[in-house]
């Protein structure tokens, strides 16, 4: 009935959809099974792709030829990119999405996509020959035979639901979990643990009074994220804000004794930086309220995702006390928030390929590795697929490190730290993120993936033609003079300083207060002799010109990194006496109290920021 496939894909949320994509692009036959095909890349939280350096991952998805950011840019119906007051290396493309639409375009890629074939069905089970995998058992029996199984099981491993004091089985609402394949897993010499998660109560966006909320618009100029001329939204919906209260919190804690969270009936760690609405008034007992986003779920839907109100409360005390927020008086629930626990394996058992150190040809992504967020999974999920194609065609593994991409030291970070929570990615984790910028993910990255034959020839194409409009730009910057009396007006206009002499573009442009397209509008001359080029380009030589020496010391940065294992740290080292550590970092440091700086840069949690200032307490 089936034909042997080189890959098989296990899941087909936005792990299993990228790796599928990945795999049979670079022409693995390969099959993805899903327990449901109309769910394919479902958004099962919040209704939106990117943000802190999710963002910066989208783009690198897409520089190496994922569907993802093509896929975001399609369905957007808001965009935004965020940290604009501070440097490029903190800029971070986030976008609202209709969440039918999202699913919809993902389905649509992947069955136009050759060499991938589609089954219904659970997988109950791996099949294993001499130590390697090599098919699986789905629910119905039917056994497949594949070279290489990629699993991407997200939350479904004997996932259990809770609302208040009522537990399901599931694996997402009204969707069944899957069992079976921790309890083979296990017997086979993998760890396993529990972690958690949760989401907000969906309402009826015709019962919210939005006069009472704050607007908050997308931007004017929508950059979105693939980096392919894909045509943008002419409008956007906008979302907005509002905030819980002292009555809010209250009626909250009405409902505590009943909380799984606080009556032991979860025993799975939840994510640290998108805590419950529950947990955020418990721990942050001294604010008086927390800010809500109210996201619509689409076009053409009047349901909204309340985002900041995770909850797993009972649905009467989720609604007495929505109803108190401004604006929610009257709120309509479609559904309750809800908290789900479920299985994964600390991902120190995996390679840096992502394929499973105990059984060959096996690989993980996405959640099943204790990560949380679409775009982590996602990064994950085309990883694995290129990695499970090159282990199947001997070709060598596919391997990004820290100083490549976020993807790098999202994986560096799993297989090296482990994770004992849902991992979540930021800009502080990336030691190099000034070069790690999003406006540069293909310059870094598509060279990289096109080697292989996955990022195709039309994106490499495009992206020597930015190259060669960003050296001819530098040229012109690096030769044209800027005068004293046609630079006077702009200056003052700034207030910055007034030039003493002549200078080059390039030169100017080192200012913090000044920008390439600002200085070409109040200097003609440089704007007729920038006429032409992309706006992508002029921002990418911009940068280029502005922070070419803060690369130079990532680079010295990175030598002084790889030093740290023999810089011991004495075993009953106070770290207390340290006030600068972030509050994670200390906890995390006099949990493990690490050997070496080495290890303490290693700790998940710990940013290179707080190695520093380890480093200079110790005298180093």
């Amino acid at each position: 009935m089936f034909p042997e496939y080189d890959v098989i894909i296990v899941g087909a949320g936005h792990a299993g959809s990228e790796a599928a994509a990945a795999a049979a692009n670079l022409g693995s036959r390969t099959l993805l099974i899903t327990m449901n095909l109309q769910t394919i890349a479902q958004m099962s939280c919040n209704p939106a792709m990117g943000g802190i350096a999710k963002g910066q991952i989208i783009r690198e998805i897409d520089a190496l030829g994922g569907y993802s950011g093509i896929v975001s840019d399609r369905s957007m119906i808001q965009f935004r990119m965020l940290n604009r007051s501070k440097g490029p290396a903190m800029w971070s493309p986030r976008s609202q999405n209709d969440r039918m639409l999202f699913s919809v375009t993902w389905r649509q890629l992947l069955e136009n996509t050759p060499n991938l074939d589609f089954y219904q069905d659970t997988v109950r089970s791996i099949l294993l020959e001499g130590g390697k995998v090599c098919g699986v058992i789905t629910g119905l029996g039917n056994e497949i035979r594949g070279k290489a199984v990629v699993l991407t099981s997200g939350t479904f491993l004997n996932g259990i639901i809770h609302i208040g004091e009522k537990q399901l089985g599931g694996g997402r609402i009204a969707e069944k979990s899957s069992t079976g394949i921790t309890e083979q897993l296990v017997s086979l010499g993998f760890e396993s643990a529990r972690l958690k998660t949760g989401t907000p109560p969906r309402i009826d966006g015709r019962s919210i009074d939005y006069s009472k909320t704050e607007e908050q618009k997308g931007d004017t100029e929508i950059t979105g994220f693939s980096f392919l001329p894909l045509e943008k939204p002419a409008k956007q919906l906008s979302c907005w804000i509002t905030y819980t209260n002292p009555e809010v919190h209250e009626i909250l804690k009405t409902g505590f004794d009943r909380s799984p969270m606080f009556t032991g009936r979860i025993g799975g760690t939840g994510p640290r930086y998108c805590p419950s609405v529950e947990d955020k008034i418990n721990r942050f007992s001294h604010r008086e309220r927390h800010q809500l986003f109210i996201e619509p779920e689409g076009w053409n839907t009047v349901e909204v995702y309340l985002n900041g109100f995770s909850t797993s409360l009972p649905e009467e005390v989720q609604y007495r006390a929505i109803r108190k927020i401004q604006g929610l008086e009257n709120a309509r629930f479609f559904r309750p928030g809800y908290a789900i626990e479920y299985d994964y394996f600390p991902p120190t058992q995996l390679k840096s390929t992502l394929e499973t150190k105990p059984v060959e040809n096996l690989f993980f992504a996405g959640q099943i590795n204790g990560t949380t967020g679409y775009e982590e999974a996602a990064c994950q999920g085309i990883m694995a697929g290129i990695n499970a194609h090159c282990k199947t065609s001997a070709k060598a593994p596919f391997v990004l490190k820290r100083d490549e991409a976020y993807i790098g030291v999202l994986i560096d970070d799993l297989i090296s730290k482990g994770t004992d929570e849902p991992y979540r990615m930021f800009t502080s984790r990336a030691e190099f993120r000034t070069l790690l910028r999003q406006d540069n993910a293909d310059l870094r990255l598509t060279p990289k993936s096109n080697a292989i034959g996955l990022a195709s020839q039309q994106r490499m194409e495009s992206l020597k033609r930015k190259q060669q409009e960003v050296e001819t730009i530098r040229k012109i910057l690096d030769n044209f003079y800027i005068t004293v009396e046609e630079s006077n007006s702009y200056i003052n206009s700034i207030h910055d300083s007034p030039l003493p002499y002549r200078q080059k573009a390039s030169q100017l442009l080192l200012r913090p207060a000044i920008d390439l397209f600002s200085m070409s509008r109040e200097v003609p001359r440089l704007g007729e002799a920038l006429a032409g080029f992309s706006r992508e380009a002029l921002q990418q030589s911009e940068i280029q010109v502005k922070y070419e020496i803060y690369i130079e010391k990532e680079k010295h940065l990175a030598e002084r990194i790889s030093q740290l294992e023999g810089l011991n740290i004495p075993e009953n080292f106070n770290y207390d006496r340290i006030p600068a550590l972030s509050a994670e970092a200390l906890q995390k440091f006099k949990k493990i109290r690490p050997s070496s700086l080495g290890q303490a840069s290693r700790i998940s949690g710990v940013n290179p920021c707080d190695v520093q200032i380890l480093m200079v307490y110790m005298g180093r």
